[in-house]
């Protein structure tokens, strides 16, 4: 008890009248929930992906964000039966250091995105994720985001047409045209680069053409897409993922 007031004591602020500062007590200053968490069917695996926070609980920003604990919890039962606030019978399923990431996990800015494989369909699962600071002490957590897993439905097939300045990609769907069809996700790499987890485009593409333009000469681009689906409970599944097809930029004729 003496520790933490101490600690309290230290960490109040001074203004530039010599006034005492907001005394912030120690619980305070952990990281915030992080935002914007979702869980969604990829395929065969589920994709867990949400907004690191910036600042600690009383909205100072936060420095000392060492990573992010993600645990997991498995049901029988359908998402729309799931708890949203039941908080029991969670486990540890990956602890992520920001400094190092795992392979199945990627950063784009302050996004995370992670696969989990340890999947299987006819099951439900829930993830609540807890950032965690340099001295190991555990933040807010965010809300629990849960999906219910189904059997994966076929992808798209994908044609490339190059041109000087843009590679058009179409999408040919195999009937029938499921039910809840919301479009398609692109996905799009170099051969030297790992294939991406987040698409580029940022809503489902409805039409049967992309036009990708703004491309480096003398690249070769790989893409791969995957149908989506939009389920009655409202989250978004996504097919297995097509064969990948190559583009490059003709030269100017």
């Amino acid at each position: 008890m003496r520790s933490m007031l101490l600690t309290a004591v230290l960490i109040c602020s001074l203004t530039a009248c010599g006034k005492k500062g907001v005394l912030y007590y120690p619980d305070m200053l952990v990281p915030a929930a992080p935002t914007a968490a979702s869980a969604s069917q990829f395929g065969s695996v589920v994709k867990i992906q949400f907004v690191l926070p910036e600042n600690d609980r009383t909205g100072r920003k936060l420095f000392d964000l060492a990573g992010v604990k993600i645990n997991k919890r498995v049901s029988d039962s359908p998402f729309e039966q799931i708890c949203k606030s039941c908080m029991t019978d969670y486990q540890l399923f990956r602890k992520l250091y920001l400094d190092l990431l795992p392979h199945g996990a990627q950063r784009f800015g302050n996004r995370i995105l992670m696969l989990d494989g340890s999947v299987s369909a006819g099951k439900s699962y829930s993830y609540s994720i807890v950032p965690f600071n340099k001295d190991d002490v555990d933040g807010v957590a965010s809300p629990q985001v849960s999906v219910s897993l189904v059997q994966p439905i076929p992808p798209p097939i994908l044609h490339t047409e190059s041109f000087p300045t843009e590679i058009k990609i179409s999408f040919v769907t195999p009937p029938p045209v499921p039910r809840g069809f919301a479009g398609y996700n692109l996905y799009r790499s170099t051969k030297q680069d790992m294939v991406s987890y987040l698409p580029i485009n940022r809503e489902p593409l409805t039409g049967k053409d992309y036009i990708d333009s703004a491309l480096e000469r003398n690249v070769t681009y790989r893409y791969m897409a995957r149908t989506v689906i939009k389920q009655e409970s409202g989250n978004m599944l996504e097919s297995n993922v097509s064969k990948a097809v190559e583009g490059m930029l003709k030269n100017d004729e």
